[in-house]
């Protein structure tokens, strides 16, 4: 063992062998390795643009999706309120022909109650005429029933008989 470890001593301690040196670059080689960079950059910028444009147009064609669908939406709603507003007008209207017939019905009956009443109300007037010159109502001594009564109890005082009949419906 101990010997073991002698020569691993060794074999650290001696000399280590010199690195191959690369060949040397030249100067058109380092050219030509800048213009591959450049074109493989130029086709990595392309890439990207390309992948930029792909990408701007995919959000043009989602955000017109979207802005289609919005307007559809919208659409949906204006026609939603003018469905409401069509069901407002028709309400209206009705209410309007509601009111309409509720005066028409009124003014009906106002004018059947009068050409109903006008023939009872002429045949009453001609009964009250007709009772006004037959009994004198507003003559000043009375009516001419009252001066009948009277002349009746002015005769009844001469004659027992009428006097008796007029006891009996009790006019004295």
């Amino acid at each position: 063992m101990k010997i073991l470890i002698l020569l691993v001593f060794c074999l650290y301690s001696l000399p280590a062998f010199p690195v191959d040196v690369a060949p040397r670059i030249s100067d058109r080689e380092i050219i030509e390795s800048l213009a591959e960079l450049k074109a493989g950059q130029k086709a990595l910028e392309e890439r990207m643009d390309q992948r930029f444009t792909t990408m701007q147009q995919q959000m043009d064609l989602r955000f017109t999706t979207m802005q289609e669908q919005i307007d559809q939406r919208f659409a949906a709603v204006d026609q939603r309120f003018v469905s409401i507003d069509q069901r407002f007008e028709f309400l209206q209207q009705l209410m309007l022909v509601m009111i309409a017939s509720i005066f028409g019905l009124i003014g009906f009956i106002v004018w059947d109650r009068y050409t109903t009443l006008r023939p009872m109300d002429q045949r009453l007037r001609r009964i009250e005429e007709d009772l006004e010159k037959d009994l004198e109502l507003k003559a000043p001594d009375g009516s001419r029933i009252i001066r009948l009564i009277h002349a009746l109890r002015e005769l009844s005082k001469e004659d027992k008989k009428l006097e008796a009949v007029l006891r009996s419906f009790s006019l004295l």
